[in-house]
């Protein structure tokens, strides 16, 4: 850790709401910098452009979460040193501008992997199995047996064999699943102590009775499944976006569900968020969630103490790092 700094007390800005409202990390935030001046978004404000350099005003340190950090926020605040990351996505930093200015980064990966691993089996099943359909049709009292699909034995195929991917497919293998896998980084290893079957993303996309994502969001990642790569799919496979808005073609997708060459998707993520445009949301194929991936009680303090130790534990950011 950095302690060069020790000997005079940080202003720290807390921009995440949900950490500002969590009480167990108020607490730990507070007695680890008891000589801090600590700002918290208590007022609940979605913080954005000028409302956000506002309230970092004044600050050397900063908690962030899904505020959107580029070179105009940064310019506005020559003060800020340290920037840690509330969460483990980085697309809303604007990583060559911190590096330029030397800003510090606090970010630790895979902290809140079981959270969203859980929450991708909870939709493969939901899907599966039609469970909202039959819920809302029992509530709108018609008592109507629907006929679903097992997980159990299914082909899924994992893009992005990172901390959540790894996870999941250890998940997957109480269901008996066959994993498939594909990511850009050597993970040769990992395949051979799992079983893990390494393949090229047109091969997952074909063979696949499911297909998750767990990519970072640049790039080179974005609309990753465009039209041409979800025509590969099986009519009967399902797709499940728990990682970043972005990745995946929205258009297309919706294409594919009116069309009846996809049998259905699970997004926790949006290109826009919230959407404004709701109708791949409404679609009757769909599984719409509101970005709550993270959203476990006990990911939230594991991100939120990871996020404390990040303002000392920070370094400037190096080009490229996803």
């Amino acid at each position: 850790m950095n302690h060069a700094d020790h000997d005079r007390p940080r202003r720290i800005a807390v921009t995440s709401r949900s950490f500002s409202r969590n009480s167990e990390l108020r607490a730990a935030l507070q007695v680890r910098f008891s000589d801090s001046k600590i700002t918290f978004n208590d007022d609940g404000h979605t913080l954005f452009g000028a409302a956000l350099i506002a309230f970092l005003k004044g600050h050397d340190h900063a908690i962030t979460a899904l505020e959107r950090l580029d070179a105009a926020v940064f310019d506005a605040l020559p003060e800020l040193e340290v920037v840690s990351k509330f969460g483990v996505g980085i697309d809303m930093i604007d990583i060559a501008a911190m590096n330029a200015r030397h800003i510090r980064l606090g970010w630790r990966k895979g902290v809140n992997k079981r959270a969203v691993s859980e929450l991708a089996i909870a939709c493969m099943i939901a899907l599966l199995r039609h469970v909202p359909t039959a819920n809302a049709q029992v509530q709108s009292g018609n008592w109507q047996q629907i006929t679903g699909r097992q997980l159990t034995g299914k082909t899924v195929g994992i893009v992005g064999c990172g901390h959540v991917g790894r996870d999941l497919s250890g998940l997957l293998g109480a269901f008996d699943c066959h994993i498939l896998a594909h990511d850009i980084e050597d993970f040769a290893d990992f395949c051979a102590q799992s079983g893990v079957e390494a393949v090229g993303l047109a091969n997952l996309m074909r063979e696949a009775d499911i297909v998750s994502l767990h990519l970072p969001l640049d790039k080179s990642t974005r609309n990753i499944l465009d039209g041409d790569m979800l025509a590969l799919m099986k009519p009967d496979a399902l797709l499940l976006n728990m990682a970043r808005g972005g990745l995946v073609d929205e258009e297309a997708l919706k294409a594919a569900l009116d069309d009846g060459r996809l049998a259905g998707a699970a997004l926790d993520v949006f290109a826009e968020e919230p959407p404004s445009n709701l109708a791949l949301a409404r679609h009757p194929r769909m599984l719409a969630l509101p970005h709550i991936g993270g959203s476990a009680e006990e990911a939230i303090v594991a991100m939120g103490l990871a996020a404390i130790d990040g303002l000392e534990d920070a370094a400037v950011p190096e080009l490229g790092v996803r």
